[in-house]
């Protein structure tokens, strides 16, 4: 019935088409002739249901072991026999227990073919490791670096300590990764985009701007809420000359620290890249490579009023002794950071850095950043707090797959906060004496 097809074309029927086609060619045979192909179509089909009842009725197969077990019972008892000591010894019985035997052993053969594929990772860095591996921890602050291990945990990822009066790393936890070239800085790089809105006059802490229909945001909601749309704008005002001379007056592109040994700067390009938009760069930090001690040295600029210190690590506790702080420039930027810090305060009180922890007698002031370079994912907290006298810097930069975020790393600086203030760490009083001060010249006016 395949092949009937209609006079006027030769597209193929369906099966209830097909039927009809055929009874239909049926009736234009002759009577004897159609009553002759009848007969033929009901033999066949005659034929058919008989050889499909005796399928249905014949017995299924019976096991090959099944002879073998009739046997067994067939066969008269074998009696028991005597041994040489007298005792009654009972008849073997092998037959059935190795059939039971090798019906076990199939299965376990099938399992044994049965290797699970281990499943490949989107992500090339583990999100959690040995993040003390090969760290140094000559010359550090001991109870400041106990406070960074344990707050980091398993996680892959460094942690470093700045004491923001002074520029004295007090603790690098995985040194190896706070050291290497720099990464995509996500959205920390909200931080210098604001910095210099703010001073070229373009926003004001509580100015509203317009992201998209009816929806305004203020600075100090953009930043609590880490807004992207509104740091695209703003990057767009700004312009790439702009955006860039205030980011390398915060020390993006340039080392951080003063003879520290291994450190490799982070990367802001000469112009801007292209395929790269000003908003991408803006608001992920697109084409721009940041460490974790260029970020600790940002952060100390607000925390300590606009003095970007060279960032020093001493390595003996001789050059503990001997520490002396080394300005390497002022930024007249002190009346621009309320507006600034509000916006970092609302990120942790209410925003994106929520998960650090808000204390109002010792607040933290924060920015998180979450976002993927290649195959790795990043979730970056720059902070520090205000504890009486005390500034204390803390970066938190973790690498890996899922669960690696922002927040994450805010909850980590967060429990650090909270282990050092347990441990009456912010009691001390960390004002250091003016002639201590080695000042390099002031910069930045607007």
């Amino acid at each position: 019935m395949d092949n009937v097809r209609h006079k006027a074309g030769s597209r193929r029927l369906w099966p209830d088409e097909e039927d009809r086609a055929l009874n239909i060619g049926m009736m234009r045979i002759g009577k004897s002739t159609g009553f002759l192909l009848l007969l033929a179509l009901v033999a066949m089909q005659s034929a058919a249901a008989d050889s499909a009842a005796r399928s249905k009725t014949q017995p299924a197969a019976k096991p090959k072991t099944a002879p073998a077990a009739a046997a067994s019972k067939a066969a008269p008892a074998t009696p028991a026999r005597k041994t040489a000591a007298g005792a009654v010894s009972s008849p073997a019985k092998t037959a059935a227990p190795a059939t039971r035997t090798t019906a076990a052993a199939k299965p376990k053969t099938a399992a044994a073919k049965a290797v699970p594929r281990k499943k490949s990772s989107p992500w090339s860095e583990p999100t959690f490791a040995d993040s003390t591996k090969g760290d140094d921890i000559s010359g550090e602050d001991l109870a400041v670096r106990r406070a960074a291990v344990l707050a980091l945990g398993p996680y892959n990822g460094s942690i470093v300590a700045v004491d923001a009066m002074n520029g004295r790393v007090l603790a690098m936890v995985n040194q190896r990764l706070a050291l290497q070239s720099g990464f995509q800085p996500c959205s920390t790089v909200k931080l210098p985009v604001a910095v210099a809105g703010l001073v070229e006059n373009l926003v004001a802490r509580d100015t509203p701007v317009r992201i998209g229909g009816p929806t305004r945001l203020t600075l100090t909601e953009a930043m609590a809420r880490s807004n992207n749309p509104y740091f695209a704008i703003l990057g767009a005002k700004l312009g790439f000359d702009r955006l860039s001379y205030y980011s390398r007056l915060l020390g993006l592109g340039e080392l951080a620290g003063l003879n520290i040994e291994g450190e490799r700067p982070g990367a802001f390009p000469k112009e801007q890249p292209r395929g790269t938009s000003l908003a991408m760069m803006s608001s992920f930090g697109e084409g721009i490579s940041l460490t974790p001690l260029q970020l600790a040295a940002m952060l100390s600029v607000f925390a300590n009023g606009g003095t970007l210190y060279y960032l020093q690590y001493p390595r003996s506790p001789m050059e503990v002794r001997d520490f002396m702080p080394r300005v390497k420039r002022r930024l007249d930027i002190e009346r621009w950071l309320p507006d600034l810090t509000a916006g970092m305060s609302a990120a942790v009180e209410y925003g994106t850095g929520r998960r650090a922890g808000y204390d109002p007698a010792e607040p933290v002031f924060g920015k998180t950043g979450t976002c993927t370079e290649k195959r790795t994912h990043l979730g970056w907290f720059g902070s520090y707090n205000e504890a009486g006298h005390n500034r204390l810097v803390v970066v938190v930069l973790l690498t890996g797959g899922h669960g690696v975020s922002g927040p994450t790393a805010a909850q980590i600086a967060g429990d650090m906060y909270k282990r050092l203030s347990a441990d009456n760490f912010f009691a001390r009083d960390g004002r250091l004496p003016p002639t201590a001060m080695v000042p390099a010249g002031a910069c930045c006016s607007p």
